[in-house]
């Protein structure tokens, strides 16, 4: 039996990912109902929203004491967003917070790669809550 099929049956949802140019895993979720572009990275513990796309996401920003660091930079200043739904094709959470911060450098670094831009980041946070499985041979993602 293949993993799609074995995934399937216990009830997992397939979410088909890209390869970006940088090599990281990319895939499109919606955050109240509004799509963007996503790097899943198992490394970052909160999922994450651009301080750029609040609007585009009509997120509520709240400040907060998290300090956010990654990807070169470190003690860059945060807020939160409370309360969010996110679907990735059909799997949806509600009541989930996102951690908001300045992607510019991932982005600049992404687009120097000839990498579309990206609105966040896939966390640890979600990845659990969906008992993620990541099949990178067949570029997939599977979530309950």
């Amino acid at each position: 039996m293949s993993l799609k099929k074995l995934l399937k049956e216990k009830g997992y949802k397939r979410i088909k990912l890209e390869f970006t140019k940088t090599n990281h895993l990319e895939l499109v979720a919606k955050i109240n109902n509004i799509e963007g572009n996503f790097i899943l990275d198992t490394g970052a513990s909160s999922t994450c929203v651009g301080m750029e796309s609040v609007k585009h996401f009509k997120l509520l920003a709240e400040d907060s004491d998290i300090k956010a660091a990654g990807a070169g930079a470190t003690d860059m200043l945060t807020q939160i967003a409370q309360k969010n739904q996110i679907e990735i094709k059909g799997w949806k959470k509600k009541k989930v917070d996102l951690v908001l911060f300045d992607l510019r450098h991932v982005n600049e670094a992404l687009i120097n790669h000839d990498a579309e831009k990206v609105h966040g980041i896939i966390g640890a946070d979600l990845l659990k809550r969906g008992k993620a499985i990541i099949d990178y041979k067949n570029k997939s993602l599977y979530l309950k």
